[in-house]
């Protein structure tokens, strides 16, 4: 019967259920209720385990299926077993479909993040051999003087390239606060260590001087049409002030790079020799960040020890003069240094701001 069942289609099934429902139930209840089908309700009724049957109209007493000691009567036996047959059949036709290719549910699939989210937790980067090696040369959380830490430093940089010296001033001030924002320049007695391409934005007798003055590119309003269409081969930029109302409109193209001239980074000016040849000598411009903390470059790891010392205190003296006027209570909180590509170097600040380099003979 089972067999029989399991080949007709659902409508079938449901009938042939019926008559066999029927064929079992005690004469005393179907003489007194007329016979009703057995239906399949898909959405509420029927799953692949177990087989759910609901059967529409009156339910017969419970006794004429339950016998006086408690078992389930002959006729109700049946009907159990034939549904068991079902139920049994149905699973194995649906592992037959999922098996031979029954529709695959495609898994939700997440957006990518993108910058900082991005990247992998600290407690799950893996860092490379060669970066292990020199992180074992100083010791974590612990405090250096300015000289030690930069010995320590030009020991850390292992890289086939030479690296920045970095330095990194972790301030008490907030910028979203106007009475609290940072922003200078310092000029490093012993340079950068590194060409700077200069732009100059000008026009009128300002063309001649700024390239007699050694500027690497010299332009007006033709210039501004380049940098809008993506030029921007040149690390400096410097405007004269009647430029920059036409200037204005490279504001979302050159801020995101920190490449807007300013005047209080030195890029606005009348003086056009003179910027340029700060910015040529070593210029740096420095701001802090929304965290209130200065990321500064103090020259190459291949400096002589003492030319890094002179580089560093000038830029700490610098940061220190400038010091907002919303600042209030310890205004250094930590001061890092370390090279382009290795560990930071903490340093102790009582010590840093009251260093003298020993005196040349």
């Amino acid at each position: 019967m089972a067999s029989s069942i399991a080949a007709t289609p659902a409508l079938t099934l449901s009938s042939a259920l019926s008559q066999e429902f029927n064929s079992i139930i005690p004469s005393s209840v179907s003489s007194s209720t007329k016979p009703y089908p057995l239906c399949f309700n898909p959405a509420k009724s029927i799953s692949l385990f177990p087989l759910v049957l609901q059967s529409r109209g009156r339910r017969p007493s419970f006794g004429h299926w339950v016998s006086n000691d408690g078992s389930l009567s002959k006729s109700s036996s049946t009907v159990v077993a034939a549904v068991a047959e079902v139920t049994e059949e149905v699973e194995q036709e649906g592992g037959e479909d999922d098996a031979g290719g029954g529709v695959a549910v495609a898994a939700p699939t997440t957006k990518p993040k993108k910058g900082k989210a991005a990247l992998p937790l600290k407690r799950d980067r893996t860092r490379s051999k060669r970066f292990l090696d020199i992180q074992q040369l100083r010791e974590i959380k612990k405090e250096y003087d300015l000289a030690t830490a930069i010995s320590l430093l030009k020991q850390t940089s292992k890289t086939k390239f030479v690296e920045t010296a970095e330095a990194h001033f972790r301030l008490n001030i907030d910028p979203k606060y106007n009475d609290q924002q940072l922003r200078a320049t310092v000029n490093l007695p012993k340079g950068t260590g590194q060409t700077v391409k200069v732009a100059v934005l000008t026009q009128g007798e300002k063309f001649d001087e700024a390239k007699s003055a050694g500027a690497d590119i010299v332009g007006g309003e033709d210039l501004i049409e380049q940098i809008k269409g993506g030029y921007m081969d040149f690390d400096k930029l410097i405007a004269t002030p009647d430029m920059m109302p036409k200037v204005a409109s490279l504001g979302r193209i050159l801020g995101p790079r920190g490449l807007m001239p300013n005047p209080k980074a030195g890029t606005v000016t009348t003086n056009i020799p003179q910027a340029i040849g700060e910015f040529k000598k070593g210029k740096v411009e420095y701001r802090a960040d929304k965290t209130g903390i200065v990321h500064l470059p103090f020259g190459k790891v291949n400096f002589s020890e003492e030319d890094l010392i002179e580089n560093f205190l000038a830029a700490v003296k610098s940061v220190e003069a400038n010091k907002p006027s919303g600042a209030k209570g310890v205004y250094w909180k930590s001061a890092h240094i370390c090279s382009s590509m290795g560990p930071s170097i903490r340093l102790n600040i009582r010590e840093m701001l009251d260093y003298k380099p020993p005196s040349k003979v």
